[in-house]
């Protein structure tokens, strides 16, 4: 069976931007595919300066995750520096790895401008870091969606010169191109993000979710409450034919005829955000009230990771003469 690899930044409790663009991806390809799924927090220090919410945040997300319908029997849910490999793999790799290479990667320039007082080492080998993460698992298949395209490639131009150096050790990873759908925020105009805070969590209470929708911004043509609105530009209505399918067409036209107002039409699409995350909050609360069950989880992943990348690092090492095949054999 193929291996999928996917890495997350912890960033705490899920919002529905992750649950509807990514979550629900992981959860699908479990059927198809032995999944790795890693919390990349080595990789979150590069921007990260403050790390005393770091592991509130992994554990709230990983929380979210199972949840949500990740499952650990299924797929390997691990922490990134729980298997210290990856940083001994980033090193080696770095190693046949050009700073042009790196330089050029537009990510980084970007990072340059957001925290020019933090230009550090790691943003720089960020994408060998990544290399490693998916080389080290010999990840076949990588989903993104076409803006992370490039990233992928400097990827496989790594692990390919690599095994041109040295002979094959890695598979090139493949992208499994997915269409996350851009959710927008409540503001309508941003990516629903925490630090636009424009989010709905999705372990949010029924209360808060509908204190959260009510700030949504609407038609903005529509000033009053018998002028008609436009659905095709109001963002409640496109989370309605996410959460309301089966009505979306009745709801666009009350809409467009003034038939409902804007208040009715949040407090609609609250509702059903809300009956819809009723499971998802179940089991949430099931899995929380077991005090140690993320820890447990997390260390078999862990314990599962670590056995494939002892053996990746012994075979990249034999390949690079570090190592004579009989120390290991």
């Amino acid at each position: 069976m193929k291996r999928v690899f996917s890495g997350f930044r912890p960033t705490g409790k899920q919002h529905l931007g992750n649950y509807l663009g990514t979550i629900q991806n992981c959860v699908a390809l479990q059927d198809e595919y032995e999944c790795f799924y890693c919390v990349v927090d080595i990789h979150a220090l590069t921007t990260l300066e403050n790390t005393e919410r770091l592991q509130e945040d992994i554990y709230e997300m990983v929380l979210d995750w199972l949840a949500a319908g990740i499952d650990p029997q299924k797929s390997v849910v691990f922490v990134q520096s729980h298997v210290p490999e990856v940083m001994e793999l980033h090193t080696l790799l770095s190693m046949v790895t050009p700073l042009s290479w790196l330089l050029r990667v537009p990510t980084f320039k970007e990072k340059v401008k957001m925290q020019p007082h933090n230009v550090n080492y790691g943003l720089v080998g960020y994408p060998v870091l990544m290399t490693a993460d998916i080389a080290l698992y010999k990840g076949d298949i990588v989903p993104v969606g076409e803006d992370q395209l490039p990233h992928l490639e400097l990827a496989r131009e790594i692990v390919r010169r690599f095994n041109s150096l040295f002979g094959f050790v890695f598979p090139e990873p493949q992208a499994r191109l997915t269409s996350f759908p851009l959710i927008l925020g409540l503001d309508g105009v941003q990516k629903m993000s925490k630090s636009y805070d424009n989010h709905i969590e999705i372990s949010a209470s029924p209360q808060v979710i509908m204190e959260r929708v009510m700030t949504a911004v609407t038609d903005p043509a529509r000033q009053f409450r018998s002028d008609a609105g436009h659905p095709e530009i109001c963002n409640v209505f496109r989370l309605h034919k996410i959460f309301t399918p089966a009505s979306a067409d009745e709801i666009a036209s009350e809409c467009r005829s003034a038939g409902i107002g804007c208040v009715t039409c949040k407090n609609m699409l609250a509702q059903n955000i809300g009956s819809t995350l009723e499971p998802f909050r179940e089991r949430r609360a099931v899995l929380s009230s077991k005090p140690d069950y993320i820890a447990q989880v997390l260390a078999q992943g862990a314990n599962r990771a670590e056995f494939i990348a002892r053996k990746t690092i012994r075979e990249v090492k034999e390949k690079m003469r570090l190592l004579r095949r009989s120390n290991y054999s």
